[in-house]
């Protein structure tokens, strides 16, 4: 009876096994803005680019990649966490094959946003943009590998929007631009329209698994605590209002795109809450400084003025939650791709 009951439940553990390894997440694929970007901007005309020090520093090698931060991204950080190579690399990239994209790429663009207004500003690859990139990547990966690898990478693969802070910094609340034709909650409901024709738009290109983080907290990013007129150095209420108005939208966005769209499944993630957190309590997720970026005097640094200030750079970023003024440092991306990931062991573990 043991000798029977042993094989029943090694035969279990077994199918156990090939189910999991048949849920197993192929490729990483990613969509956004700067942080997402792991060096498209740096094979386009643009002033936005993090290809020089300090950024890149706790890289591997101390490289300065494109990212917009002293190390890795969330994205990568979710590929590694999900048995895949620990970074994705940026399709633009001519020095990549499609095979070593099959794993993982990356068509985000620094200063893109739902809005392609918003990408057009900054002379960013626009989402629409990008989406067209993930046709062309289809049509290599297809020629490359064949037809039924590249519908199984991409049928499994763990798609990744990271985008929307842009478009209300830069093109509304900083920034007036589209506030000439649009009231704000005109411009949230435009832009939770873009959000779910994006979705449906790589969902049509046979995307199954969306993972769709939310507005972080905007009016605590340093810079947005250093331009806060009526509190200067506190976060900024209004601001971080409009973040979560526009989540909860995006929130019920996503439950109904799971009702209407066979076979996906779509994932909110919460990254408000999370940034939140740590900004709110820092000593608790092991950081010391939350108001203030590493670089430079960490007021309103981002970009090439991170290269101007390398003398006041800190000299460890893992004390601090942002990097620069409007970016997370690399072990604070790491805790988000933690909740990323473990959103998609949740929602992809097998019967």
């Amino acid at each position: 009876m043991s000798l029977l009951l042993g094989m029943l439940l090694a035969m279990h553990l077994f199918q156990r096994r090939d189910a999991a390894a048949a849920e197993r997440v192929p490729a990483v694929i990613v969509f956004g803005d700067s942080t997402a970007d792991t060096g498209n901007n740096n094979f386009i005309q643009t002033l936005l680019r993090g290809n020089y020090t300090p950024y890149g520093r706790d890289f591997a090698g101390g490289a300065a990649t494109g990212r917009f931060s002293n190390g890795r991204l969330a994205a990568d950080f979710v590929s590694q966490g999900l048995g895949l190579p620990p970074s994705v690399p940026a399709y633009l990239d001519p020095g990549h094959s499609i095979h070593q994209l099959a794993s993982g790429v990356s068509f985000a663009s620094a200063g893109s946003g739902l809005d392609d207004i918003t990408g057009q500003i900054f002379s960013a690859v626009t989402l629409t943009q990008q989406i067209e990139h993930f046709k062309e990547y289809k049509e290599k990966l297809r020629r490359g590998m064949g037809a039924a690898a590249a519908n199984h990478i991409v049928g499994r693969a763990l798609y990744l929007f990271s985008v929307g802070a842009s478009d209300f910094l830069g093109n509304y609340l900083l920034f007036p631009i589209r506030r000439y034709r649009f009231t704000l909650p005109e411009y949230e409901a435009y832009l939770a329209g873009a959000a779910e024709a994006a979705v449906r738009a790589v969902y049509a290109l046979g995307a199954r698994r969306v993972h769709l983080p939310g507005l972080p907290p905007l009016g605590c990013l340093p810079l947005q605590r250093t331009v806060n007129r009526a509190s200067p150095g506190d976060c900024n209420r209004w601001h971080n209002m409009v973040a979560r108005r526009f989540n909860r939208g995006l929130r019920a966005m996503v439950t109904r795109l799971n009702r209407e769209l066979p076979g996906a499944q779509v994932v909110y993630i919460d990254v408000y809450r999370l940034l939140s957190n740590m900004i709110a309590r820092p000593s608790a997720y092991g950081f010391e400084n939350s108001v203030l970026g590493c670089c430079g005097t960490g007021y309103f640094e981002t970009g090439v003025l991170c290269s101007l200030d390398n003398a006041l750079t800190c000299q460890d970023a893992d004390k601090y939650v942002f990097f620069d003024a409007v970016h997370p440092s690399q072990r604070a991306y790491k805790i988000i791709a933690n909740a990323i990931v473990h959103a998609a062991s949740a929602s992809h573990r097998p019967e």
